[in-house]
């Protein structure tokens, strides 16, 4: 049941990542996706929330494909 959670919350992460144009909006969508996976792997959530944040922020100086 975790794995099926998990991939909804990655496959929701990254629908919306594809939608938003400011880093603001892509911190709060990796965040939240941050909570998401880590609750659903019984991890940190805090943690979670950080990890998902920062990756959603640096996602377009990053270069990763479908963030703009």
């Amino acid at each position: 049941m975790r794995i099926i959670r998990l991939s909804l919350a990655l496959v929701a992460a990254v629908t919306l990542s594809a939608c938003l144009d400011t880093d603001l909006e892509r911190g709060l969508v990796g965040a939240t996706g941050g909570a998401l996976a880590a609750d659903a792997m019984g991890g940190s959530v805090s943690r979670g929330v950080l990890i998902g944040a920062t990756a959603g922020v640096l996602c377009d100086d990053l270069n990763v494909p479908g963030c703009r």
